[in-house]
């Protein structure tokens, strides 16, 4: 076997061993776990994750979906935990402590006196007659026939497992609460996911010119506007200040194209009539959405009363991290 060959075979095999565990750990989802979801779901403290080694890893991963998904929750390396970080527990807390094994030293020491804290400890673990598996109030039964790399050593099939579990708790509370996508923007308003769900036109098109043009302006000065306002662009109203039209680049080379002498023309005789618009109220990504449909790279903004407000353009949606 070759190089190229050994690389496939070996990275395929970890893929397949990795999703019959995944579909293995789907006969967990049971009774013990419902109950598990309700505890959290009606406990009046935070979820504590431990764990030590790669487990430590995933714990902290789980702690961070937590959170995101509106359930409170905090990192406690098993290790520090019992050279005090202990302190961090209150009796309504709710422990989890992830451990392949369930017989790591450090988590032998620390249920003892997590418990003696009044809070309840939740194991996850794959060895089911484990010290941690028969000392928890409740078990997460994670089961792997192996690791998922060559020597059945390296955390692999563990750890995903391990994370996937920490997923179906964290979307089984998910759903409890009710956590609507605006419950998600609220806790990650710096992320594009976020801004997705929050972020408004009216955020972002006041940073931007307002190149205005009316009907009966000259060509000149229309072209003096939308280099000036640096937008590639300008907007045409009509003599009672009523949007008219749009004037592109492309509108321009257009009329270069099928005119030898511009001197007669003026702003109304070479705009797009009924430009494309959104109210400023609008998310910012129905905007990028209404750019996409219509292949445009900008949009007047207008207020309910269809009032020329400014333009919002791709690049400002770009810049916001919506693309």
């Amino acid at each position: 076997m070759n190089n190229t060959q050994l690389i496939k075979e070996t990275a395929r095999q970890t893929l397949l061993i990795e999703a019959q565990t995944l579909a293995q750990l789907s006969t967990s989802i049971n009774d013990e776990f419902c109950k598990i979801v309700e505890w959290i779901f009606q406990s009046k403290g935070r979820v504590v994750v431990t764990g030590i080694g790669k487990s430590a890893i995933v714990a902290q991963k789980i702690v961070a979906t937590l959170n995101s998904t509106g359930t409170p929750a905090l990192f406690m390396h098993a290790a520090d935990a019992i050279h005090g970080d202990l302190g961090m527990i209150r009796p309504d807390d709710i422990i989890i402590c992830l451990s392949k094994s369930g017989e790591t030293a450090e988590i032998k020491i620390l249920i003892p006196l997590i418990k003696q804290l009044g809070s309840r400890v939740i194991g996850m673990t794959s060895n089911k007659i484990s010290y941690l598996a028969k000392r928890a109030n409740a078990l997460l039964y994670t089961p792997i026939s192996s690791e998922a790399d060559p020597n059945n050593l390296a955390p692999t099939a563990s750890t995903t497992a391990q994370m996937a579990m920490g997923d179906a708790l964290a979307t089984a509370l998910l759903a409890l609460r009710g956590f609507s996508p605006q419950d998600f923007a609220q806790y990650h308003p710096g992320g594009a996911l976020g801004k997705q769900l929050y972020l408004r036109v009216h955020d972002i098109y006041p940073q931007n010119e307002k190149p205005t043009t009316y009907c009966t302006d000259s060509i000149r000065s229309t072209i003096l506007e939308m280099t000036s306002k640096r937008l590639g662009m300008t907007v045409v109203l009509n003599k009672d200040h009523e949007l008219a039209g749009i004037i592109t680049d492309g509108d321009l080379r257009r009329m270069l194209e099928r005119e030898a002498d511009t001197k007669h023309l003026c702003a109304k005789d070479i705009m797009t009539a009924s430009p494309k618009t959104i109210e400023e109220n609008q998310l910012a990504v129905k905007a990028l959405e209404v750019m996409r449909t219509n292949s445009i790279t900008q949009l007047v903004v207008v207020n309910q009363q269809n009032e020329y407000l400014g333009i919002v353009h791709l690049h400002d949606l770009i810049k916001e991290g919506l693309i």
